[in-house]
């Protein structure tokens, strides 16, 4: 893939065609990753927001729209738009806050949960393929390059995500 720099300084220098072809093995893998999800969501008129959405909130139930909203960094007005559809179709059911009423916890209904769990079980299948197809080395090599790839702020949600802090 690459060569080793002299000294054994264990750095790894990549050609730009080498870095093309991983660009370009992202977005492929990327196409196959929501591929599957893409096809139950068009069955609900929904795209990949509400499924980042209902991902989120099923990870962390009660979940604050502020938080939401610094996970998936997009604008309130976006999240809203999504948010308003998916308590809407009744797949999340927002609760005022009991400490700030102005506080909006979020949690999936079972309508929700059903969803969800279609949506992950199809890239859950599909990663757990590829990952026993690679073997633990690979993986492990995989997480730490999608780590490093993130912004500071993602890596920080990511952590805390994984039990760091």
């Amino acid at each position: 893939m690459g060569e080793q720099r002299p000294g054994g300084e264990g750095l790894l220098f990549l050609t730009d065609e080498q870095l093309r072809l991983g660009i370009e093995a992202m977005f492929f893998a990327y196409r196959g990753f929501t591929a599957d999800p893409d096809r139950i969501l068009a069955e609900h008129a929904y795209g990949r927001a509400h499924h980042r959405a209902v991902h989120f909130i099923n990870r962390s139930p009660g979940t604050t729209v502020n938080n939401l909203l610094g996970i998936l960094g997009v604008t309130k007005q976006s999240l809203n738009r999504v948010l308003r559809t998916l308590v809407e179709d009744g797949l999340v059911e927002s609760r005022v806050g009991h400490r700030d009423k102005r506080e909006r916890h979020l949690f999936l209904t079972e309508t929700g949960k059903t969803l969800e769990h279609a949506l992950s079980e199809a890239q859950r299948s599909r990663m757990r393929a590829a990952y026993r197809a690679a073997g633990p080395e690979a993986v492990a090599g995989f997480r730490q390059v999608l780590e490093a790839m993130m912004d500071p702020e993602q890596r920080r949600h990511f952590a805390i995500r994984k039990g760091e802090r």
